[in-house]
């Protein structure tokens, strides 16, 4: 009997899945089946019409323009399974490239330098030059002391951080939160003081390349357009083309389980199911012992509001879909980890994204102007914002379809539940509109020009087409405190034909909320089940190791 391979979920992880049992195990694609509920998965964007159709969007009022839930930066250095995976996909804008020329062609013509990093109503942009400038990470002795004890503890004593948060581990040091390199750190990453110790750990030592340079973003790689359309399109016209089926707006209720004498052995046997858009009508999928099942055992847009120009987001209070489907899995197996810690504190987890859209450039403009650097080059952070409101501008178009007029860029705030500087009410409770307005009163505060931004207000509104507010629940929730065994691994003890796949599988070293940890995930579950040795998984640098990298951290640590 052919086997077969049930992927549930259609995000990135399971992309890449299967396209390593078709490149590396030689798998027909009429062998794989893809159940989605959100074809975008975690990754950025389209327009406002396509997501109103995506299951448990609300229709909204105004579905102009376009929408970027959030963004994930890439890094050709550290990005190992990615490049090489990608290598294989081709290029849907350029005949005879991958996806993976695409992307570095792209971004070495158009290389990252961010001038304007961190901004504030006191400082402006932080390069006057002196300990306020940005290039300077602020530390203190004690702050240095703390980082590099973190750092150097060994992977084999990570339980000595299970369930401690940043903040306990800096509770003698609390000065680090007011740093510079605390600002960068937070909001290129997405990190909040709740958050585990025992990530910003790993992200030291994986990402340590980065620390020298995050003041810029050098390290930071673009795609040509949004990631949807530069990574995910080309990804499933791969897959379609050899045959692979996608199950659309089928959505995974249970897992069912051989009943083996030791009932330790997963043996998945069964797939239940509803159908979204069909009544919900339920209905089951029978599983062979030798076909395989990969899980997205949590998406961090799970359960995500979408709100528009003059509506504010419903709070959807849903338990994250693909967690409950992992959650159903640990009541039958006790070493599967706890979605708890994860998708049942959203005050660790939550932050709100929000999507502009201009019918023209002067708002870009003005951008420009006041943070002194190109489109392509901004991550900027109002650091004493209530909110702590960052913008992204990304090179323009961002989308293929956005008119030659159009203006498309996205900001988000990491601290929703609290009152705006500028708009007088939770941010969670504005409007695209008000949330528009708080961003300009931030500009303004730093515009330094005679003919500053805020005496433009009318004719900047009158350009608005739409800002679409996006509350994301879990977005942050991979960072959540845990404790080791909290994360099942990617192919757990005993596991027959199930694997996990993404950013709440457990992997040795490796860093979550990058699209290397779903494709490393992907290729450690497919070598596997398919016999292939660890030692053929694609090589992974370890810049903690080598002694000039450390070199210009520790330069950098004093700077």
């Amino acid at each position: 009997m052919t086997q077969k391979a049930y992927m549930i979920g259609t995000g990135i992880g399971n992309l890449a899945a299967g396209i390593y049992l078709i490149r590396d195990g030689g798998w027909r694609g009429d062998q794989i089946t893809m159940f989605g509920l959100n074809k975008h998965g975690a990754n950025d964007g389209d327009t406002v019409a396509a997501y109103e159709d995506e299951y448990g969007i609300t229709p909204l009022g105004n579905s102009q323009g376009y929408l970027a839930e959030g963004g994930r930066m890439l890094n050709e250095e550290t990005y190992e399974n990615l490049w090489d995976l990608l290598r294989e996909v081709p290029s849907l804008d350029n005949p005879g490239q991958s996806v993976t020329d695409d992307i570095l062609d792209f971004d070495h013509a158009h290389p990252t330098h961010d001038v304007a990093r961190l901004m504030d109503k006191f400082n402006g942009i932080r390069n006057k030059g002196d300990r306020q400038d940005y290039n300077h990470m602020q530390f203190n002795n004690h702050d240095r002391y703390l980082l590099s004890k973190l750092m150097l503890l060994p992977e084999s004593k990570e339980q000595e951080l299970n369930d401690v948060s940043i903040k306990q581990w800096f509770k003698t040091s609390q000065h680090i939160f007011q740093t510079n390199f605390w600002y960068m750190w937070q909001t290129t990453f997405a990190f909040k003081k709740e958050s585990s110790a025992m990530e910003l750990r790993r992200y030291m030592n994986r990402m340590i390349l980065e620390f020298s340079r995050i003041n810029t973003l050098a390290g930071v790689t673009r795609t040509p357009y949004n990631q949807y359309e530069s990574i995910i399109l080309p990804m499933r016209k791969y897959l379609t083309d050899r045959g692979v089926q996608f199950v659309n707006n089928r959505k995974i209720t249970a897992f069912q389980f051989k009943d083996t004498p030791l009932r330790d052995d997963i043996i998945v046997t069964g797939l239940e199911y509803e159908e979204v858009d069909n009544d919900n009508q339920k209905g089951s999928v029978s599983i062979e012992e030798n076909d395989l099942v990969f899980d997205t055992n949590g998406a961090i847009t799970d359960s995500t509001s979408i709100g528009d120009l003059d509506t504010p987001i419903k709070e959807n209070m849903e338990y994250a879909p693909s967690a409950q489907l992992w959650k159903q899995a640990t009541e039958h197996f006790y070493d599967l980890g706890h979605p708890d810690k994860f998708f049942n504190d959203r005050s660790q987890s939550e932050w709100m994204s929000f999507t502009i859209t201009t019918s023209d450039h002067y708002l870009l403009n003005q951008v420009t102007r006041i943070t002194q650097q190109q489109p392509g080059n901004a991550l900027n952070t109002w650091i004493d914002s209530n909110n702590l409101i960052s913008i992204v501008v990304h090179h323009q178009p961002h989308f293929k379809a956005q008119k030659e007029n159009e203006t498309v860029f996205w900001g988000y705030a990491m601290y929703p539940r609290r009152q705006g500087d500028y708009v007088k009410k939770p941010f969670i409770e504005m409007t695209g509109r008000e949330m528009l307005q708080e961003l300009l009163g931030h500009l303004a505060e730093v515009d330094s020009s005679k003919d500053n931004i805020r005496q433009h207000t009318d004719k900047i509104m009158a350009s608005i087409i739409n800002v679409i507010p996006v509350y994301m629940p879990y977005a942050s929730a991979l960072f959540n405190r845990r404790a080791v065994g909290d994360r099942p691994a990617v192919v757990p003890k005993h596991s027959k034909n199930l694997a996990f796949i993404g950013q709440f599988a457990e992997m040795p070293f490796d860093m979550v909320f990058t699209e290397q940890y779903s494709f490393r995930c992907a290729q450690r579950a497919v070598y596997h089940f398919l016999g292939i040795p660890a030692s053929e998984l694609t090589p992974l640098h370890h810049y903690e190791k080598d002694p000039k990298v450390m070199a210009r951290a520790t330069k950098t640590m004093f700077r």
